[in-house]
């Protein structure tokens, strides 16, 4: 065991980026991967879960590693995104990592992005222990970063209007471009044609949570 010192946290919860070995337990919270000898007992969603290959075959995970006063606690994902989208979680003041977890499992990493750009707080409520105020903590903390990432598109399409660049990011979440393209004639009329990416994105995404 290391021993723990003050400010030396972070240093090690970059330490481990990913697991690949023999799946040795599959449980609804937490898989257990051996490597090397050793069982790493790995904390994950249900979604991740449902990725991770059955007892007894090869898996990867990407991995963070929190420290605390009770231990370590290693976290496992399924992809680089859902890792991204736990450490934008749990950098929201009262949402730990359980909690992270929680939401995770709730939806994909897709439609959990898409409802906080579209500051739908109500899809956060529904996860157990988010009242309202940390709801809407989540949308606060990270609507504006989120929004303009699903706006970002690469180098050769930089010189794309604004309508283009959101009409991008919403097909990155999955949506056909013709129903991107109606939803984005939605957006126009609510905030208007001159509004920037990430502006359009949460119109359209707005409009698409009231018509469900």
């Amino acid at each position: 065991m290391f021993e723990r010192r003050p400010g030396a946290g972070a240093e090690f919860e970059h330490m481990i980026a990913s697991l690949s070995g023999t799946v040795i337990e599959r449980r609804a919270d937490h898989v257990v991967i051996e490597c090397g000898g050793v069982g790493y007992r790995v904390a994950v969603s249900s979604h991740t879960l449902a990725q991770t290959p059955q007892r007894g075959r090869e898996g990867t995970l990407r991995t963070h590693l929190i420290l605390r006063d009770d231990g370590a606690h290693l976290y496992g994902f399924a992809s680089d995104d859902e890792r991204e989208l736990f450490l934008q979680l749990i950098s929201v003041a009262g949402v730990g990592p359980k909690m992270a977890l929680a939401v995770l499992s709730g939806s994909s990493v897709a439609d959990t992005r898409a409802a906080i750009a579209a500051g739908d707080v109500k899809r956060f409520q529904v996860v157990p222990g988010i009242g309202r105020k940390t709801a809407e903590r989540v949308i606060v903390e990270l609507r504006e970063k989120i929004a303009g990432e699903l706006a970002a598109v690469p180098v050769a399409a930089a010189d794309a209007g604004p309508r283009a660049l959101a009409r991008e990011g919403l097909v990155g979440l999955g949506y056909e471009p013709t129903e991107a393209e109606r939803m984005l004639d939605a957006a126009v009329r609510d905030v208007g044609d001159e509004a920037e990416p990430e502006e359009l994105i949460a119109a359209a995404l707005r409009t698409a949570v009231k018509a469900a």
